[in-house]
């Protein structure tokens, strides 16, 4: 079977797409890309063509964008192209120059399969590219997922040459003259993929002459065995996380329970961001005290009482904000809370002001919705009171009753704000330093 036969075969047995499929494809000016552009044309498929000059290696970006429009041209094949500014991109994101790239083309092919209506995203990723990224994953920890490596269809991105090495691939260009440009950068060890293709892999190669083939076959067993992991992982998790608006619930004790709970809770965080490094802390926050949390880049998981939970970073919409020493503000749903060190001690009747001694608060605090079972003891009162007692002794209606906030420090609530302070937080000595809350509420 040739290339040509074995490229057929491939899309059909792992119906990747149908004959009459529209498709776009990411025609770099590379082997692989050039290759898979002519294969398509061979088999009849409906194609365009988009290009991306990243404008990063000067004349030689603008001379691949030439190679790729003049074969478009010669084949009379709808041709997209758009330059970025990566290095703008780079700043605006804080990215690196891989990421930034990645992201610019992938969201500009998006834009083009949505005007055009087409119904794919071709790209040339081949079985080289496949051993490189499991060895990558390996390399740096990873899951199950991580080890079936490169998808040969991913919702509407499709990888028909996975199937190919890149060896078979430049045979197949010289046999059929087709012209293609080779990235200098490729050379380079800078990037790890680099690394991996060009030092790991051929000394990998002296003592394991098919570990390519080895690693072929391990991550197709990983694919198999990862569809039957997902589908469990999945179901345990439903029967563990609590899922509240923007909030995730994970109930500490409940999960220690289960076998193997690191790798659940693994699975459970690293959709918002968190990764296999941060696992030691992940399960280190499990028995830590009140309100120690992570974060990732968008997200802070959160210890709170026996839950940990996940909520977006500085997120009006979450349920429980952390305030930090440092802070002067914090914005929720029901408004802005001012936070001030200050030295005037007149006490102020509004309820939307709160002055405490400094010495009897232990950051970080808490801003989270009242919950059934809540208890503070109001200001000027030495016994405790439920919260919801308290409600109801300030007739307030239940709409109002779940738009409550409260203000907690180790585990005791400061204030419910805008209504009431703790009075064991209250001020007794006028010399201590003092923190003054200011609760500035929506207005709409």
């Amino acid at each position: 079977m040739n290339l040509a036969e074995h490229f057929i075969h491939y899309i059909e047995s792992k119906q990747l797409f149908t004959r009459n499929a529209k498709l776009l494809l990411a025609v770099s000016g590379g082997a692989d890309s050039m290759v898979l552009a002519d294969l398509c044309l061979q088999a009849g498929f409906s194609v365009q063509i988009a290009h991306c000059n990243f404008q990063l290696r000067g004349a030689e970006s603008d001379r691949d964008e030439a190679l790729v429009r003049d074969f478009a041209a010669s084949f009379s094949i709808p041709f997209h192209l758009q330059k970025f500014d990566v290095e703008a991109y780079q700043q605006q994101h804080g990215v690196n120059t891989q990421v930034a790239a990645r992201e610019l083309r992938y969201n500009w092919f998006a834009e083009i399969c949505t005007t055009e209506k087409l119904d794919f995203l071709l790209t040339a990723h081949h079985a080289d590219d496949n051993v490189e990224t499991v060895l990558m994953n390996f390399l740096k920890g990873t899951g199950v997922k991580g080890l079936k490596g490169i998808d040969p269809k991913n919702n509407k991105i499709v990888r028909p040459l996975l199937f190919a090495n890149r060896s078979a691939i430049e045979q197949y260009a010289i046999k059929r003259n087709i012209l293609f440009r080779e990235d200098a950068s490729n050379r380079s060890d800078k990037y790890t993929r680099n690394f991996i293709r060009n030092k790991v892999l051929p000394l990998l190669q002296e003592k394991f002459p098919e570990v390519s083939g080895n690693i072929t076959g391990t991550a197709e067993r990983f694919s198999a065995i990862y569809s039957f992991y997902h589908a469990a992982m999945q179901k345990k998790i439903a029967t563990i996380v609590v899922s509240k608006n923007k909030e995730i619930q994970i109930p500490v004790f409940k999960l220690l329970r289960e076998p193997g709970y690191q790798t659940i809770l693994y699975e459970i965080t690293k959709a918002f961001g968190f990764s296999q490094a941060q696992l030691p802390d992940m399960v280190h926050l499990l028995t830590a005290g009140n309100s120690k949390f992570i974060s990732s880049a968008t997200h802070q998981i959160i210890k709170n009482r026996n839950w940990l939970l996940i909520t977006p970073i500085q997120s009006a919409e979450s349920e429980l904000i952390l305030i930090q020493e440092s802070e002067s503000q914090k914005t929720f749903a029901n408004g802005m809370l001012l936070i001030q060190q200050t030295e005037d001690t007149n006490m102020i009747t509004d309820p939307n002001n709160a002055l405490v001694e400094a010495a009897k608060i232990k950051y970080p605090l808490l801003l989270r919705k009242w919950k059934t079972g809540d208890y503070f003891y109001p200001l000027g009162m030495q016994k405790k009171k439920k919260l919801a007692r308290f409600f109801i002794d300030q007739k307030l209606s239940k709409t109002e009753k779940e738009k409550v906030w409260v203000m907690e420090s180790d585990k005791k609530i400061i204030w419910v704000v805008g209504y009431r302070l703790d009075d064991r937080f209250k001020v007794k000595s006028a010399s201590a330093p003092l923190i003054r809350f200011l609760f500035q509420p929506n207005t709409i």
